[in-house]
């Protein structure tokens, strides 16, 4: 072997990351260097990163041929370490590059896979994925009150796990806000929570009164050994009016900051936890969120992560509090969703977190933001200003800047729109772009000229898939074409992170295309349509059909497989077909299983079943 070749490879042989080349469907390893012999002789040894298979990260490169990195910890409380994996040509198959980094050496690697040390960082970080994975993903993000939460995991394994919070939006602009503390500690404690918590929203929807979802809770405790005694803290506030009923089981008593900077606890009556003693009454209480107000719900973790006593836990966590809001930019947009963590951060000590910290903060703003109007002649010039004004007042709602973008998206294109072929042959006319946004949170844009509508050509090619753009944008588009045209796009708001997972798109086994040879065009699918090609069947149904706005045929006599995903998709198009005014048909085989999933779900009231 030539020196520079020979020197390469004794590099390789002694880096300190893991490296395997390996190739074919069955991952038959052609080299590893030494730590990765170590750690095993081919991917399948490796444990799971993250909560994934390593050998499933290599069989999806192999397969796809596309790399793939995966960050996350050893399986067992192993150390966090960064998994890379790259397509490499291997002579007929298919090969590939894996490489494992970080870590404290192979020793401390391997303490991963046989299960580390228990009780210390790595497991916590393990418990703290599986919490933060249950908590609500969003909050609701209404006009009138803005909403922050928090949860930091005990320093110990043994104590973390367990504690959640949620708001769930229950309409005419009231808002349920729960926080409360399962039994136990680390993974199980999390799903005890997360039972509890899907418990606690099916009872809120049903009948939100405080009293009737604790008495629910109850019942369902009391089945359940993992909840039994688990406490919670349950209220219903009034956005508009600032009106407040709550009641707690075994909890502590929230936090109210008014709006002038003094604080109190609210009155609780004290009763069991959930599940405890059969028959325990409910008492419920009711106390007023005055504009400017602010509600904060904490679990038992916030006032031990003070020390003893008690009493001084309480007036640390009042002044932690009454501090953050202090800042007069605490409640601006851009900052009241870290408010949560703020304050939990803010009653932490040195000796770090004997117990969970969660934090759910509710704010009642003193102005609501007035609904925008803005009116403009069609013609392309006009578009930035709108973009500017309406971008401004979507900031001034608290949007993150993923869903303000996409609102602005839809929108721009129904501008443009109107622009380019409302008043085609004849002198611009006036647009009038409004917003509002309802107690609830739904927001609603409507774009209206007074000119002629033009339904879109059956095959526009790469232009007139503006209402393509903007039903993919939006929650629900409608157009009218009476006395002009009237785009009119609704969305519900929520609060979010503006950094988002991605979620993989297509890959999958089936095969959609769109028939455009008769008189309607008629989107084929065949084969398997699971989750990754239900979205290429939304995005061809939306293609086809031009955004809704022309009659559409859905074909299925070629699937083999029809999940949950895809009954989705049809769900959604029917109704998209519904209120645009014609209705969805749909080819299934009569006896098969793709039309017997189609009844079973009701399928035949929303479309038509051939």
């Amino acid at each position: 072997m030539d020196e520079g070749p020979a020197a390469l490879v004794a590099a390789l042989e002694d880096a300190p990351s893991a490296l395997w080349f390996v190739t074919g469907p069955e991952q038959r390893t052609v080299w590893a260097n030494a730590r990765a012999r170590e750690l095993g002789s081919t991917p399948s040894d490796l444990p799971v990163v993250g909560g994934r298979p390593v050998a499933d990260l290599v069989a999806g490169v192999l397969r796809t041929g596309r790399p793939a990195t995966l960050t996350g910890a050893l399986s067992g409380g192993g150390p966090p370490v960064t998994v890379a994996v790259r397509p490499l040509a291997a002579g007929p198959d298919p090969g590939a590059v894996l490489v494992v980094e970080g870590g404290e050496g192979v020793d401390g690697m391997r303490a991963g896979a046989d299960g580390g040390a228990p009780g210390h960082g790595p497991a916590v970080d393990v418990v703290g994925q599986a919490q933060h994975s249950l908590l609500p993903p969003s909050l609701p993000l209404l006009p009138d009150v803005r909403l922050s939460g928090s949860y930091h995991p005990a320093t110990s394994a043994r104590s973390a796990g367990g504690d959640w919070y949620d708001a769930v939006s229950l309409g005419h602009g009231r808002l349920a806000l729960v926080i409360g503390d399962a039994v136990g500690h680390g993974v199980p404690a999390a799903a005890a929570m997360s039972r509890l918590r899907g418990a606690m929203r099916s009872s809120a929807l049903r009948d939100p009164a405080p009293a009737a979802v604790l008495a629910a809770l109850d019942d369902f405790a009391a089945q359940m050994d993992d909840v039994q005694g688990a406490s919670v803290f349950y209220a219903v506030l009034d956005a508009a009016t600032g009106a407040l009923t709550y009641a707690a089981a075994g909890h502590p008593a929230p936090l109210l900051v008014h709006a002038d900077g003094t604080t109190d606890f609210l009155p609780v009556t004290a009763r069991p936890p959930l599940g405890t003693l059969a028959g325990t009454p409910t008492p419920v209480a009711r106390a007023t969120l005055e504009p400017g107000a602010t509600l904060v719900l904490y679990s038992d973790g916030a006032v031990a992560a003070s020390g003893p006593p008690p009493s001084e836990a309480l007036v640390r966590l009042s002044d932690v509090a009454r501090t953050a809001l202090a800042d007069p930019e605490a409640l601006d947009v851009g900052a009241v969703a870290g408010l949560a963590a703020e304050i939990a951060g803010g009653v932490l000590t040195a000796a770090g977190r004997p117990d969970d910290v969660a934090v759910l903060v509710a704010h009642r703003r003193s102005l609501s933001v007035e609904p925008l109007q803005l009116d403009l002649v069609a013609v392309p010039s006009a578009l930035p200003a709108v973009r500017r004004r309406l971008g401004a007042w979507l900031s001034a709602l608290g949007m993150g800047e993923q869903d303000r973008v996409g609102v602005m998206v839809a929108v721009g294109e129904a501008c443009a729109n109107a622009a380019e072929h409302a008043y085609r042959d004849t002198e611009p006319g006036p647009v009038r772009v409004t917003a509002a946004v309802d107690v609830d949170g739904v927001l609603t844009v409507t774009v209206h000229d007074e000119g002629t509508w033009r339904p879109p050509d059956r095959d526009p090619g790469d232009r007139g898939r503006g209402l393509l753009i903007m039903r993919q944008l939006v929650d629900g588009m409608v157009v009218r074409g009476e006395h002009g045209t009237t785009v009119t796009l609704r969305t519900r708001l929520r609060q979010t992170p503006d950094e988002e997972p991605e979620h993989p798109v297509g890959g999958s086994g089936a095969t959609v295309v769109v028939d455009r040879e008769g008189g309607s065009p008629v989107v084929r699918a065949a084969g398997d349509v699971d989750t990754a090609s239900a979205e290429q069947l939304r995005i061809r149904l939306l293609e086809a059909s031009h955004g809704g706005t022309v009659r559409v045929e859905l074909d299925l006599t070629a699937v083999t497989l029809f999940s949950s995903a895809a009954v989705r998709v049809v769900l959604a198009v029917a109704a998209i077909a519904e209120a645009e005014g014609w209705r969805l048909v749909v080819h299934a085989p009569a006896g098969g299983v793709t039309r017997h999933i189609l009844e079973v779900s009701g399928m035949q009231r929303l479309v038509e079943l051939r």
